[in-house]
């Protein structure tokens, strides 16, 4: 804790943002939009963070959109589904907040910023078969945007790794994946394919990558450009170093920036919204123990500067989550030249006909067609933190493999890589891939019998309607099951991994940073992965780090900004 006895300030600002993700943006804009002054902070040479390379959905009770499309859902049935899911870690302040202010903050940011969602028309929560789960209503996803409407600053965007992307630059949301494994069958998919190309083919004539953004990188671009306007000032390659507290209160921060000490004075408030800790060391001490390697999503700038900064000045952090971080399996390609990519398994081959994952018996574990985040949880589980994912040559022809594509991509390199492994037999497979290969064997003929007439009596995979979602729609009987048959058979390395940390400063329901004594630290908020997860470290449905992100991100903005309209003989009560 640093008192005020200090050197004069360098700078002064109503708000003090401290990373440039979703949740960083949503407060930014939300405080620019009501008239106050913003500074933001970035560690990273980009702008971005975790969220700029996310899904980018959000999953928010009774928004506007969900009720246009007459979506059957209350409170109580949100309610019962959390605390079903959640179980012991149900926090009922922090989600009534979110169920009473998740669609007013979303409304808020729709009217008056460049923010634009869509609801997916079918999107079943993760555990759709728990009471108050839900087939649609909650999900929403990303309406693409324009990169250029960022001007000069579209550099500056964090662009996703090139796994992410096809030739090299070009941006696909979850309806242009769809028509691109189906371009062969269906002129109308065709059709959408050959407009994205000529599109980026017109991009690149003049960008570094293709202009047209979806997904995380479309919702940052979407706040950013609101908060530019605004005049929010974003400081890259910039961090905090001590928060400052005068009688209590947290009124400015410490800072490095260009090499040089600034010392800023706020106002307002300081909102924590660095993505957590997922990529730094203290991630280790809180990972369950395993025998593998263990692959984050995470930005490396994500070290958990929030957590110290709040150390210094007695903020509270979460302990005995079911989780501390979002899981999800992840391989990993190590290029010739000592570069490595991760890809992350979302929602691209697990779940698909003809696939399925093995451990080193060369047996089957779980039901690939779960949610990513309960996939690494039976890998913990399990003990199998190292498994593979094997599928056909009919499967790979049609959805690809992590990083290798479905046809008519030539996969070659991947192979030579060492990342895919292929082979003529699942026996050969077995031996290039170190399982067992009579374990192999018998999977694939007790596995294969079933997969024929639509059923896994061993996992159930495809055995609820979101497995059936992540499957392929036009597979029958069962979208997520196919005999794995047709040689040549390809299989790749999952490790553990995550998409972020669940743990964080402990705050209220209106993003307000808690003491060990559960009393608020004036002038500090936290939001997104820097808040402790309302979730607890489950993970419901797609969008529950983002949607609470910006929901308590606008909370935290609408606070700051009452804070400053209040008379300071009052203010005392504005803070219990």
């Amino acid at each position: 804790m640093t008192s005020l006895n200090a050197p004069a300030w360098s700078r002064e600002c109503d708000v003090l943002v401290l990373g440039s993700g979703a949740a960083g943006f949503a407060a930014a804009a939300s405080a620019a939009c009501q008239g106050l002054r913003v500074l933001m902070l970035e560690k990273a040479e980009s702008f971005g963070g975790t969220s700029a390379i996310s899904g980018g959905a959000v999953w928010i009770y009774g928004t506007d959109q969900a009720r246009a499309a007459g979506a059957k859902d209350s409170e109580q049935a949100m309610r019962t589904y959390l605390q079903r899911t959640i179980g012991r870690g149900y926090k009922p302040e922090l989600v009534d907040s979110f169920i009473g202010n998740g669609h007013a903050a979303l409304r808020w940011l729709e009217a008056n910023t460049e923010l634009r969602y869509a609801l997916r028309p079918h999107s079943p929560d993760y555990y759709p078969d728990e009471e108050g789960g839900t087939e649609f209503g909650r999900a929403l996803e990303m309406v693409e945007y324009d990169g250029r409407r960022l001007g000069e600053r579209f550099r500056d965007l964090r662009m996703p790794p090139p796994g992410m992307l096809l030739f090299g630059g070009m941006m696909v949301n979850r309806v242009d994946i769809q028509h691109f494994l189906s371009f062969r069958r269906s002129p109308k998919s065709l059709w959408h394919c050959l407009k994205l190309l000529a599109r980026y083919g017109i991009d690149r004539l003049g960008h570094h990558r293709g202009t047209r953004l979806t997904t995380g990188n479309a919702l940052i671009a979407r706040l950013a450009t609101t908060a530019f306007d605004k005049g929010v000032e974003l400081w890259l390659n910039s961090e905090a170093q001590q928060l400052l507290v005068e009688n209590g209160a947290v009124v400015g921060a410490q800072v490095l920036h260009e090499g040089r000490i600034e010392r800023i004075r706020v106002h307002g408030g300081v909102v924590c919204a660095m993505g957590g800790f997922a990529a730094g060391k203290l991630a280790e001490r809180f990972r369950p123990a395993s025998d593998g390697e263990h692959l984050s999503m995470s930005p490396e700038c994500n070290d958990g500067a929030a957590l110290r900064l709040g150390e210094g000045v007695g903020a509270a952090a979460g302990e005995g989550l079911a989780a501390n971080f979002f899981w999800a399996p992840v391989s990993e390609l190590r290029r010739a030249d000592g570069s490595r990519e991760r890809f992350p398994h979302l929602v691209t081959d697990r779940a698909k006909p003809g696939v399925i994952a093995v451990n080193r018996a060369g047996k089957r574990f779980v039901n690939e067609s779960n949610s990513y985040h309960h996939f690494v949880q039976t890998m913990f589980a399990t003990g199998n933190t190292e498994c593979w994912l094997v599928c056909d040559a009919t499967a790979m022809n049609r959805y690809g493999l992590g990083l290798a594509r479905p046809k008519p991509v030539d996969n070659r390199a991947l192979v030579e890589a060492g990342y895919l492994f292929r082979a003529d037999s699942p026996q050969a497979l077995a031996r290039a891939i170190g399982v067992d290969a009579g374990g192999l064997r018998q999977t694939l003929e007790r596995f294969n019998a079933n997969a024929r007439n639509g059923i896994d009596p061993d996992f159930a995979k495809g055995g609820n309607s979101y497995n059936r979602y992540m499957g392929d729609p036009d597979h029958r009987p069962n979208p997520c099951l196919a005999p794995l048959e047709k040689a040549p058979y390809y299989a790749i390395r999952l490790h553990t991994g995550d998409l972020g940390s669940a743990r964080g400063l402990v705050t209220d329901g209106q993003a307000r940073v808690l003491d060990a004594a559960g009393r608020p630290i004036p002038g500090l908020y936290a939001a997104g992965n820097d808040m402790n997860s309302l979730m607890d470290g489950t993970y419901p449905g797609p969008g529950i780090t983002l949607g609470p992100g910006l929901t308590f991100a606008w909370l935290a903005a609408n606070h700051i900004a009452a804070r400053l309209a209040t008379p300071a003989s009052q203010q005392a009560t504005l803070e219990h």
